[in-house]
């Protein structure tokens, strides 16, 4: 907001517009400068999660509008910001892919972390990470330039199990996608995306609690709204945003 000299008097009557705007359902402000339109680029695994974060922050700020969640791999919306996209705000699976926008944004805060689980048909006969090496089943996993890749690459290294996957996926969602469709007898995915899914087995594999992903989030340089997008972060990282991506099964950061 610009500082402007002015006579007692302009400076009334200019507190009193702008009381008058914070209390005017119309003027579309709650006040703080919290209104018009906010960009949020998100994990893929963010997804549902986020959808209701947008919605209990704009219940606290009737200003405001969150545009749907741009959701993606982690190193698909890292792309296209830096090829140009308009995010406000960006939240990443990892802290690695977020290094890639790094002298775009303000530095991140870590705000939720993440395991792996496997996940098969209930009638796969899959029970652990070994059985994956069997060349007769038909494995999913994530790219391994994408966070849920990079983590399952660790995960199975860790555990001294080599795997030819039938596809590599460029996020979490796909992989999980096609083991629900039938059309592949195992894949790893977090544990927060397995959750309630039916017809599917879900294993914590051995290993797993030691290959955590941490996820950031920041305001970029160029954001928009920028008023709005610290507001979202700070909501985010604040008590009930917190509590929220823990009732989605989210540990702490």
């Amino acid at each position: 907001m610009r500082r402007i000299a002015a006579s007692v008097g302009a400076a009334a009557a200019l507190a009193a517009l702008l009381a008058a705007c914070a209390t005017d359902p119309e003027a579309g402000s709650d006040g703080n400068g919290i209104d018009g339109t906010l960009t949020v680029y998100a994990a893929a695994s963010l997804r549902s999660v986020f959808d209701d974060l947008a919605l209990r922050f704009e219940a606290r700020h009737p200003g405001i509008d969150v545009l749907p969640i741009v959701a993606d791999g982690s190193t698909s919306l890292a792309t296209q910001i830096l090829e140009g996209a308009p995010a406000d705000v960006f939240a990443s699976a990892d802290e690695r892919t977020m290094t890639l926008v790094a002298e775009m944004s303000a530095p991140p805060e870590l705000f939720a972390s993440n395991t792996l689980v496997l996940v098969a048909p209930a009638t796969s006969g899959v029970t652990s990470l070994a059985d994956l090496a069997d060349p007769a089943l038909t494995v999913v996993l994530c790219a391994p330039d994408v966070p849920c890749g990079a983590a399952s690459t660790a995960l199975l290294d860790a555990v001294g199990v080599e795997v030819a996957p039938a596809s590599l996926e460029q996020n979490v969602t796909a992989v999980l996608a096609k083991v629900t469709a039938g059309e592949a007898d195992a894949g790893l995915v977090y544990a927060t995306d397995a959750r309630g899914i039916p017809d599917i087995i879900v294993i914590e594999p051995e290993g797993a609690v030691d290959v955590v992903n941490r996820y950031p989030i920041t305001v970029m340089d160029d954001a928009g709204n920028p008023v709005a997008a610290a507001a979202f972060v700070d909501f985010v990282l604040g008590d009930e945003g917190q509590q929220v991506l823990a009732d989605a099964g989210f540990g702490g950061p």
